[in-house]
């Protein structure tokens, strides 16, 4: 078998583990939109099975990054880009922090400070975006081996979330600063808020990475 034929069957292996990694990502973030809902209800329960999910999804992330590590580092200098598989796989269990991150100092603000402030509708379409900007990410990694056109057009996809995550980031941001008098509720919502927006580039530098590996494939 040539060397070429090699180092695209060990891309593809890699690309299975990062598959499983967007995966899970993507289950953490839908819980992490669940959250809001189980606040206005004040559902104790349901905010404290929703953060341990969370968590252990972060941790099955960081094995997952473990194993693409090992994997990577098995086959040494077979594969050319092999910093940029790594650097995904840091990059995304690096979204399931934010994840767990958000969802930790969201689940501490009051829910009379949202609502006073009118802050609940913007958090929710913001945690919204953000999710639909992973399941864009979840899409270019299935297309990856079948259909790269199709990868890169959902790339641009994502960029077009990231553009609007920012737009309403600035704008809740404006509102927050405007609405919210206490210091420890404002540098809460404003960890949550900033928190969504990071999540969102670090979505956005996965899906530059994806279609690196698409034109490598």
């Amino acid at each position: 078998m040539y060397s070429g034929e090699l180092e695209v069957q060990a891309k593809r292996k890699a690309i299975a583990v990062l598959q499983d990694e967007i995966n899970r990502i993507l289950n953490a973030s839908r819980e992490l939109a669940t959250l809001p809902e189980l606040m206005m209800k004040k559902d104790k329960a349901g905010i404290k099975n929703t953060l341990e999910q969370i968590s252990t999804i972060e941790e099955e992330v960081e094995n997952l990054r473990r194993k693409i590590t090992r994997e990577v580092a098995d086959v040494g200098g077979l594969i050319m880009n092999r910093e940029n598989l790594l650097n995904t796989a840091y990059t995304m269990d690096e979204i399931a922090g934010y994840i767990t991150g958000i969802s930790f100092k969201l689940s501490n603000v009051k829910i009379t400070t949202l609502k006073s402030a009118k802050l609940d509708q913007d958090i929710t379409k913001l945690i919204e975006l953000v999710v639909d900007e992973v399941y864009k990410l979840n899409e270019i990694i299935r297309s990856l081996n079948t259909n790269t056109a199709n990868a890169i057009e959902l790339a641009q996809e994502t960029q077009t979330i990231e553009r609007e995550i920012d737009i309403k980031y600035r704008a809740a941001t404006i509102k927050l600063l405007s609405e919210v008098t206490n210091t420890k509720e404002l540098l809460l919502i404003k960890d949550v808020i900033e928190g969504i927006e990071e999540m969102s580039d670090k979505c956005q530098r996965v899906s530059d990475s994806f279609i690196l590996l698409a034109l490598s494939l």
